[in-house]
């Protein structure tokens, strides 16, 4: 039997923490939370997730910086990250994917295909070992 796929969900508004965790869990995957890049970054020291989503608007360090951070990192730069943003502005995603992320989602979230859209980029970024993969 495979194990269960964790899932790391970088964001710092409770209520979306909440709502994430809700979705993931019921689609099967465990889930770690961290509120901000420190917490985020404590967690990746504990263990090494199959998937992050990275809020870009973290209160100190944005998102994209922190994902710069762990992409540099070689316990953790084959991570797929996929960067969560309320700002979806043009070029945002283009700025996300060249931060390392593999994909941009825009929240709010549709909690209907949320948990088949996140097994599908962890699918992809495995299979492209956490490089690029098509967005989203």
């Amino acid at each position: 039997m495979k194990a269960r796929s964790l899932i790391l969900v970088v964001e710092d508004n409770e209520a979306n923490q909440m709502l994430v965790r809700a979705v993931l869990e019921l689609e099967g995957f465990d889930v770690r939370i961290a509120g901000s890049g420190p917490e985020a970054l404590d967690v990746l020291g504990d263990c090494v997730p199959d998937l992050i989503l990275m809020d870009v608007q973290l209160p100190g360090q944005d998102g994209l910086t922190l994902t710069r951070l762990i992409k540099a990192d070689s316990a953790t730069a084959a991570v797929p990250i996929v960067a969560l943003t309320a700002h979806a502005m043009t070029g945002d995603r283009e700025l996300a994917l060249d931060a390392g992320c593999i994909a941009y989602i825009s929240k709010p979230i549709d909690t209907r295909t949320f948990g088949v859209q996140v097994r599908q980029l962890l699918s992809a970024g495995v299979e492209n070992d956490g490089r690029r993969a098509v967005a989203q």
